[in-house]
């Protein structure tokens, strides 16, 4: 969890959808919008794209997806919506973060909650909820993450 963060630079997201056809620049433009709709937290509009058949699941070229995103730039009640909605809480993006050691690095308990009920793993991908909570001595998140009661 360094300056690499999800939320470090927004103008660069480019999605990334494997197999598909080349994408127009408005095309582009669009989904990128939906990368800054997550992390300004804004279910007013995200929600109705992705119920359109939006990816829910759509990540940009470092790996973040919209739940990701969501998470680490503090959004519980939107978290709670993708996760609703069938987002991958086991998703990692490209430097081995989940949506669940992002809700441990910025302390959100909500969202740590949320992420757990829906299965999430506290020790998935090389920087682990666990990880980020001994790198960082976050030991209130370390409680969170051994309760059985939380998990699904």
């Amino acid at each position: 969890m360094t300056s690499d963060t999800p939320h470090a630079s927004q103008s660069d997201d480019q999605p990334t959808v494997s197999g598909a056809p080349e994408l127009t620049d408005e095309e582009l433009e669009f989904l990128n919008s939906l990368f800054d709709l997550a992390r300004a937290g804004d279910e007013d509009q995200l929600l109705p794209i992705l119920d359109q058949g939006v990816p829910v699941d759509l990540s940009n070229h470092k790996g973040d997806t919209l739940l990701i995103l969501a998470t680490y730039n503090n959004h519980p009640a939107l978290v709670t919506a993708l996760i609703g909605r069938g987002a991958d809480v086991h998703r990692l993006n490209g430097r081995g973060q989940s949506a669940l050691s992002c809700a441990v690095f910025v302390q959100n308990e909500e969202s740590v909650r949320a992420l757990l009920a829906a299965g999430a793993d506290p020790d998935e991908g090389p920087v682990s909820a666990r990880a980020a909570v001994d790198m960082f001595g976050i030991d209130s998140m370390r409680e969170l993450l051994d309760d059985p009661a939380l998990r699904a």
